[in-house]
């Protein structure tokens, strides 16, 4: 299951050793809500090997200026501190699994 990240936990979620993917939505966003079961899924099947986190732009404004989101959702790809992918929009699950695999290797 994907964490919540606000601005009061991102620290301590971002602290994690394993890989993270940040998930930037709004709940006024169309495509954000075409994305968001995908994502829960991916959460799911990758539990305990990648972390995955939600973030409303609007309850984790300071992660989202940290990482300059303009655009919703914008899915961030975190290995080892540093940001190795990212996309804008909404994609198929082939497309986001095949950015989850890339992240593990």
């Amino acid at each position: 299951m994907a964490t919540i990240v606000t601005n009061e936990n991102s620290k301590e979620f971002m602290a994690t050793e394993l890989p993270i993917v940040l998930d930037f939505s709004a709940s006024w966003c169309g495509p954000c809500k075409q994305l968001a079961p995908i994502i829960e899924e991916l959460s799911q099947e990758y539990e305990g090997r990648i972390a995955v986190a939600k973030c409303d732009i609007e309850e984790a404004d300071d992660l989202t200026a940290e990482y300059g989101i303009r655009n919703v959702p914008t899915v961030i790809f975190i290995k080892n501190g540093q940001v190795v992918d990212k996309f804008v929009g909404s994609k198929s699950k082939s497309d986001v699994q095949a950015k989850f695999e890339a992240l593990l290797g």
